[in-house]
């Protein structure tokens, strides 16, 4: 370097050499770990560790709020109300945006973060206005999870291997649904509530390590919204006109009303058994809960093996046939150790609609491009459905009795039964005009 050459130049020079050496030493140790292929532990785990990071959502906020840090209950329904009102909401604007982005695996790890920051804030600050902006915030940002793991899924496996992923995903959803509730309640118990939302982090930073090991340069990104890989030039359909697809419509109702049905067999008969066996409600929810996802965990496996040879039509209607039952099994004997038996009979149920909805919507979108948004879309009606059936629920039950509301579910479950057998066709049987009758109208 000449010595003429001023100070200040030589050191821009000297830190940018510098800087240029760090860069491609960067660049060569993630070329030496950047994960190749797709191992199976890498969706087994990140599915794993997600349902234990969402663990802090849910009943969580309310059982700390109300028992630990002895909130007023107008409070705590203002609170919980426009939570649910937030994420419902938002979960359809979170599909259309998966569907737009190419950035699937960086919007994952940005809503795990965001979910960190709002458990922490529940844990430090319990205040009204904190806890309205990060119940708030963790809502919208849970909406992230489904869609997007469901997206790389796709993008990942071709059709012929995509049935048995799926049920391996909500395989080990369950696995870690049980194992945060086991957790959760032992650090509860060990230490405090508060400790149930101060995880949250470490094991979002664990997730997002199992994130990390998937191959993101293997993921078909065109595959992953929708679309046909063979036809590049084709682009995702209009938003209404996925919406205007009988079948799409008929799958919307179906979900809207089975959460109307299956959302209230649970927390009634807890509440129940609470009310008629003073400080026995925690108890036996939590086995109620265990014992559904024991049920669930099953049925995922079920549909992993097969879904594809006994079709997706069948089972649904196995699965809905099952919530009438399970609600008329209620009605029978209000024992704790009958009802822990009929919530596994429950757990079948809704795992079999669980783990076939995304795989019902793979098909049913195929060459649309809007995959993402359908699961958004399908998100904001079951929501709808949950938050529906809190209100209806506890309607009938103040005014004709439990009984009366378990009939009125087993009822609403018949008539979903119903609607899916006689309105729903299965995708694979479908011809192809029919199949793709919703793309009809590409977006200019």
């Amino acid at each position: 370097m000449s010595p003429n050459v001023p100070r200040a130049t030589r050191g821009r020079e000297r830190l940018h050499a510098s800087y240029q050496r760090v860069r491609e030493r960067s660049v060569a140790l993630h070329q030496r770990f950047k994960p190749k292929r797709l191992r199976a532990p890498s969706l087994d785990w990140t599915n794993f560790l997600i349902a234990d990071v969402r663990g802090a959502l849910g009943p969580y906020v309310v059982v700390y709020l109300a028992a630990d840090q002895h909130w007023p209950l107008a409070a705590l329904g203002l609170v919980t109300t426009l939570g649910g009102w937030l994420g419902m909401a938002a979960q359809t604007p979170i599909g259309a945006w998966l569907d737009h982005t190419n950035r699937k695996r960086a919007m994952l790890l940005a809503a795990l973060a965001l979910l960190s920051v709002g458990a922490v804030i529940i844990a430090l600050l319990p205040k009204f206005w904190p806890v309205v902006f990060a119940n708030g915030l963790m809502q919208i940002v849970s909406g992230v999870f489904e869609p997007a793991v469901a997206a790389l899924t796709v993008g990942l496996c071709a059709r012929n291997a995509l049935t048995r992923r799926m049920g391996r995903n909500a395989a080990w959803s369950r696995a870690g649904n049980i194992a945060v509730a086991v957790a959760s309640g032992l650090m509860a118990w060990a230490f405090s509530p508060r400790a149930v939302f101060l995880q949250v982090p470490f094991i979002a930073a664990l997730t997002t390590v199992a994130v990390l090991t998937i191959p993101y340069d293997q993921v078909n990104l065109r595959r992953a919204r929708g679309l046909q890989e063979k036809d590049e030039k084709a682009g995702p359909v209009g938003w209404f006109g996925l919406f205007r697809s009988r079948p799409m419509l008929v799958f919307g109702a179906c979900s809207l009303l089975y959460e109307l049905a299956d959302a209230p067999l649970l927390t009634l008969v807890g509440q129940q058994i609470g009310v008629e066996h003073q400080g026995m409600g925690t108890i036996v929810t939590s086995a109620f809960i265990v014992s559904a996802q024991l049920g669930m965990l099953l049925s995922s496996i079920v549909v992993g093996r097969r879904a594809d040879a006994w079709g997706f039509r069948w089972l649904l209607a196995v699965g809905f046939a099952l919530l009438p039952v399970q609600a008329i099994l209620t009605l029978l004997w209000h024992k704790a150790y009958w009802l822990t038996g009929v919530q596994f009979v429950g757990g079948i149920s809704s795992g079999l609609f669980a783990a076939l909805t995304p795989l019902w919507l793979a098909d049913a979108t195929s060459g649309t491009g809007r995959y993402n948004l359908a699961q958004g879309a399908m998100g904001t009606l079951r929501a709808l459905g949950v938050t529906s059936s809190g209100l209806l629920s506890e309607v009938l039950v103040a005014r004709l009795g439990y009984n009366a509301a378990y009939l009125g579910c087993a009822m609403v479950g018949g008539l979903t039964l119903a609607l899916l057998w006689f309105a729903l066709p299965d995708p694979a049987s479908r011809s192809s005009d029919e199949k793709h009758e919703i793309v009809t109208r590409p977006e200019t």
